[in-house]
């Protein structure tokens, strides 16, 4: 059975920095294109940020510069470091491993954790 485990997530500053992490079980984690996702209250879930096993990267605009994506396969991780954070950031940050290319799409991903809070305050 596939799982896949955000954490991370919390309260910050605008400006302030968080990592969000995700750890899955279940998969040859290597194998899978990662993707970060978040949805705001109200709004849909959105594209944020992917990686291929390649480790090849796709970012949202809004986000590039300020996030990076990446993985350790090893550890059947993949990570997102958020810096310069700002208040239009706060969301519901999912992961989710796709059985084929990365996509800013979120019907291309199979599997999908549970997801983690992300508030930045003004």
């Amino acid at each position: 059975q596939v799982q896949l485990t955000e954490s991370g997530g919390g309260l910050v500053q605008a400006g302030g920095s968080l990592r969000l992490s995700c750890t899955a079980s279940g998969v040859t984690f290597r194998y899978y294109p990662m993707g970060w996702f978040r949805q705001a209250p109200g709004e849909e879930r959105e594209f944020v940020a992917a990686i291929t096993f390649s480790l090849s990267t796709k970012y949202d605009e809004p986000v590039k510069g300020r996030f990076t994506i990446s993985r350790d396969n090893a550890k059947n991780t993949v990570f997102l470091q958020m810096n310069s954070l700002k208040p239009e950031d706060t969301a519901v940050y999912y992961c989710a491993a796709s059985k084929n290319a990365i996509s800013t799409d979120p019907a291309a991903y199979s599997y999908w954790g549970q997801g983690t809070q992300v508030t930045v305050s003004s």
